[in-house]
Parts: structure tokens; C-alpha cells; sequence
């Protein structure tokens, strides 16, 4: 079926949903090109904003632009269309990570539709959350967006829960000691408010969350242990709900379908109350990421340590403006 075209407007209000999807260090590693005159949207990497030291495979970047990919999946779908998505197109350039082709002639995902109002409210909550546990069935309805997306969520348990934190206490005393990955954090990460007055990426100093009053806190510390004079201290839950995202294959294929399902669960947690923060230290180290997976599961790769519960929504971080993200041609 041809595409048809679309106006402007209605482009860059798909962008401006797709770029409200998180990133690593709110980088927001992505570029979009729409072909004028048909219903073509093309995603890139945008490899000038990539962690050279932190995401040294590209994992992470991948992840980040195919949780922006699901923004738009949604947002279409939201106004009535029909967006067919192939991955990696053109085998020869490993930037160009998908087409989309929008139609309004079948008929919209109507579950992917539902999910819009959740885009915008969407934030990471460092906040520590209330110890009230998650309903099996809201468990089960997570686990099966996931697995919409070619993707699986696994709630570990308490063994694997405690396994999974000790491992981020170990990812963090590893990051402290590597002056190359602490600096590349400061610098995405700004501890002083009054500095990042009209910034478009990073993490503001008012989305870090309170310091952890009496140990480590399931959550990363983006100050490196950099001074925040009147940062408040908090106690975390003492009981964390964790779930594991995986894939049974960790190719940048499979990183890109883990990023749709990563949003896609983290669009159904905040529609359905929830808050919830990721945390990719413990797999940002070769030497743990693969401990991390349930060895009595058949998820092979860990791509991403979720924490989720019922607490405070967390700070928005900035975005960068939709012209700065998209080519019209």
C-alpha cells in the first residue's frame, strides 16, 4: 500500500513525541528525516552524542532511539494512523535504524493509542518509593507489553533482587574509581541549577533525587559525589521491586526492540499509576552484566534493570527542540 503525505505540523508533533522518550544521560542520541510529499519518517543515530566510555557498544544508544521509536509508533497511532516500522533498512548504513511508512488507511493500534496520555507524564522518579507491592496482574499486563515487542520482563526473586542491588554497589565502586566514565557523567549530569538555564539535554540537578540516608540506594547517584549544598537525604524501600528486561539475542537489533519494550512497559506502569527508574550501571560492565540475568530463565541478555512502584513522579529532564532533531526533504 502507498504512503500518502502529511503536513508539517503533523510530523514534528510525531517527533515531538517520539523525543520525550528517555536516553542514556538524557543524550537523546537521535535524528529524524521526513521525506516531504509521502509518509516517510526515517530514524538515525545521531553518533555526536554518543558515551564514548559509558556505552562503548552502542547498546545503550540503540535502546534510547528505539524507546523514541515507540513514542512515534504511539503517537501515530493516537491520531489515527497506521505506522509500519522496518529496522534497519539499508544493511550498509548502521546509522539508519528505521523506517517508518504512516497510513491511514487500516485500522490504528488501538492498544499502542491508549498508551498517548502516559508520553508527557512519563518521567524517572529517583525518589524513594512507598513499600507497597505491585498486583500480580499489573505485573502480568507489564510483562505482556514487553513481550508485544519481542521482548521479555522478568520480576526476579528476593535472592536475585539483592543479587541484582549488590551489583549496582559494585558498578558504582567500579565508576568511582574510573576517572574517564566519572567525567563523562559530570558532564551530562549538572549539579548546579543556576548553570543549565535553558539546557536541552543532560540531567538537571533537580531530577537527581535525594541522597541515600544510611547506605546505597537503588537508584544512580548522577552527582559522582560531586557537593550539592541543600540536596535533601532520604531513606529508600528496603524491599525494591525489580524487573529485568532481556532479549534472547544481543545484537543492535535486539537492543532496538528492547528499547520499544522498555517504553512501552514504562508508557503501561505510568498509565496504570506506577512510577519507575532504570538503571544500566551493573550492565555497563562486561564483567556483570552477564550475572545479572536469572540463570533459571530463558533470557540470555539483560538489557535493562527496571525499579518501579508507587511514589512521587519524578522531575521532567529537558528536551532538545524538534528542529534541532528533524530534517524535512
Amino acid at each position: 500500500m502507498s504512503a500518502q503525505p502529511f503536513d508539517d505540523q503533523t510530523i514534528k508533533a510525531l517527533v515531538a513525541a517520539a523525543t520525550a522518550a528517555p536516553s542514556l544521560h538524557n543524550a537523546q542520541p537521535w535524528r529524524f528525516r521526513h521525506l516531504r510529499g509521502t509518509g516517510v519518517l526515517r530514524l538515525y543515530a545521531d553518533l555526536e552524542r554518543t558515551l564514548p566510555r559509558t556505552d562503548p557498544g552502542k547498546r545503550g544508544l540503540h535502546i534510547g532511539c528505539g524507546a523514541a521509536l515507540l513514542n512515534l509508533r504511539v503517537a501515530a497511532a493516537w491520531a489515527g494512523l497506521t505506522p509500519e516500522a522496518e529496522l534497519f533498512p539499508d544493511p550498509a548504513d548502521a546509522e539508519f535504524l528505521a523506517e517508518v511508512r504512516l497510513s491511514g488507511a487500516a485500522r490504528p493500534d488501538d492498544a499502542l493509542a491508549l498508551l498517548h496520555p502516559a508520553i508527557r507524564r512519563r518521567h524517572s522518579s529517583r525518589h524513594p518509593f512507598r513499600d507497597e507491592t505491585i498486583p500480580g496482574a499489573l505485573r502480568e499486563r507489564l510483562s505482556d507489553e514487553a513481550l508485544a515487542e519481542g521482548a521479555r520482563l522478568l520480576f526476579p526473586g528476593a535472592w536475585h533482587v539483592r543479587s541484582v542491588l549488590d551489583l549496582v554497589r559494585d558498578a558504582e565502586g567500579w565508576e568511582a574509581l574510573d576517572a574517564d566514565m566519572r567525567g563523562e557523567t559530570e558532564r551530562w549530569a549538572h549539579v548546579d541549577p543556576s548553570g543549565t538555564e535553558g539546557a536541552t539535554d543532560g540531567i538537571p540537578a533537580e531530577a537527581f533525587g535525594p541522597a541515600a540516608r544510611g547506605g546505597s540506594a537503588p537508584v544512580r547517584d548522577f552527582a559522582v559525589g560531586r557537593p550539592m549544598p541543600g540536596r535533601a537525604w532520604a531513606s529508600f524501600e528496603r524491599n525494591p521491586q525489580i524487573a529485568l528486561l532481556g532479549t534472547a539475542d544481543d545484537r543492535p537489533v535486539d537492543w532496538l526492540r528492547a528499547g520499544q519494550a522498555l517504553e512501552r512497559v514504562l508508557l503501561r506502569a505510568t498509565a496504570d499509576g506506577l512510577v519507575a527508574s532504570v538503571t544500566s550501571q551493573p550492565l555497563e560492565w562486561p564483567d556483570l552484566r552477564w550475572t545479572a540475568r536469572d540463570p533459571l530463565s530463558a533470557m540470555a541478555h539483560v538489557q535493562m534493570v527496571l525499579r518501579l512502584g508507587y511514589g512521587p513522579e519524578g522531575h521532567a529532564s529537558p528536551r532538545r527542540p524538534v528542529d534541532g532533531v528533524l530534517d524535512i526533504v
